[in-house]
């Protein structure tokens, strides 16, 4: 299996900036996309921005402009740097990783989730 720890998290004043990161380990595994989701009070989670394995992004219209994902594959850990923090973007925060793990024939794909770190914008 393939475990996310995410860490980062933080009570921050809007305008502020904080950044995450959000380390995987395992067995032999490949992680071909990586991203962060959030989840806020009474609603439902969404995405926030993905990554390839080839450096390929992704961002939701909210975020664009103020976050940036980036990864570094030989540590297995995505991050996300967030600027101009608004109230509306706190939220518990998700990383995920989807790839595949060596099994006994072969790959076996995995969609692996973190325990959540939460992120607050205060006003």
């Amino acid at each position: 299996q393939v475990q996310l720890v995410e860490s980062g998290g933080g009570l921050v004043q809007a305008g502020g900036s904080l950044r995450l990161s959000c380390a995987a380990s395992g067995s032999t595994f490949r992680i071909n996309t990586m991203g962060w989701f959030r989840q806020a009070p009474g609603k439902q989670r969404e995405l926030v921005a993905t990554i390839t394995s080839g450096n390929s992004t992704n961002y939701a219209d909210s975020v664009k402009g103020r976050f940036t994902i980036s990864r570094d594959n030989a540590k297995n850990t995505v991050y996300l740097q967030m600027i101009s923090l608004k109230p509306e973007d706190t939220a518990v925060y998700y990383c995920n990783a989807v790839g595949g793990v060596v099994v006994t024939t072969g790959w076996r794909p995995y969609n692996a989730w973190g325990q959540g770190t939460q992120v607050t914008v205060s006003s």
